[in-house]
């Protein structure tokens, strides 16, 4: 992708040419090995997990999609992106994975059904609709089914802006990237209350949230050895779901349950 690649035409930031820069400035270094590891222990707690189907939505290299193959599960790995599947299809040989080239507009079409585990990481923060994206895959969720969603985080955005002196900027709330040039700012960073809202409107229930790289990406410095490494993912590990501090995790990781009650039984 070129700096003036225009977005899809619905928008969104797909990342086709991109999946070297990801297999390598992201998920090769300290940013994806973190998140990766983090990932490894919270998605144990926070699902329950029986080897049921799993729709890995936007699923990229396919990081998430190995993870539960390898845990039992058949996937389905939906993403637009030719060469990210392509590269995918490699590193899955062999696991219980198919493979679907499509956004995630087209779910209905060319993933259709009910779903009883829905994965969808890092994706919403690309679209011009986060809104409408997050109502398909609640549409998509079987009753009782369960939701794993993780986003940017707009409000550590902003912090992260602050910390390196973006105060103007960070002022004027102009956090969002344009879409259009290789860096990767998310085009729709979105907050907590956002989550919270749209699943209330769309019959999901937040059953756990916890914050990825609560502390790492406001760091001065990296680590300066394997020790300090160590510290750094014992805190992230010991707080990531401890509130105030998982408010201002790089990412939002959250489960979400499809409530089988009518509204007339639910609580208020």
């Amino acid at each position: 992708m070129s700096d003036s690649a225009p977005l899809s035409p619905a928008g969104d930031r797909h990342f086709d040419g991109l999946a070297d820069k990801f297999a390598g400035s992201l998920y090769g270094g300290p940013r994806g090995e973190l998140r990766l590891a983090l990932l490894d222990e919270l998605l144990p707690r926070m699902l329950e997990l029986d080897g049921q189907p799993l729709l890995d939505v936007g699923g990229g290299l396919g990081q998430l999609s190995a993870w539960f193959a390898r845990r039992g599960h058949r996937v389905t790995l939906l993403e637009p992106a030719g060469d990210m599947l392509a590269q995918a299809r490699q590193e899955l040989a062999g696991l219980p994975v198919s493979f679907v080239q499509a956004p995630l507009q087209a779910l209905p079409e060319r993933a259709a059904g009910r779903w009883p585990l829905i994965a969808c990481h890092a994706v919403l923060e690309w679209l011009s609709d986060p809104k409408a994206a997050f109502a398909t895959l609640a549409e998509n969720l079987a009753p009782g089914g369960q939701l794993s969603l993780m986003v940017f985080n707009r409000d550590a955005l902003r912090f992260s802006n602050v910390v390196k002196g973006n105060l103007q900027k960070a002022l004027e709330d102009r956090l969002e990237g344009t879409g259009k040039r290789q860096r990767l700012t998310p085009i729709s960073p979105l907050c907590h209350e956002q989550i919270v809202a749209w699943s209330r409107e769309s019959g999901l229930a937040i059953r756990s949230v916890a914050g990825i790289r609560v502390f790492h990406d406001y760091l001065r410095q990296p680590p300066s050895s394997e020790a300090d490494w160590q510290r750094l993912v014992e805190l992230e590990r010991r707080y990531c779901q401890v509130d105030p501090h998982w408010r201002l995790g790089r990412y939002l990781l959250y489960t979400l349950v499809h409530e089988t009650r009518s509204p007339e039984e639910t609580p208020r």
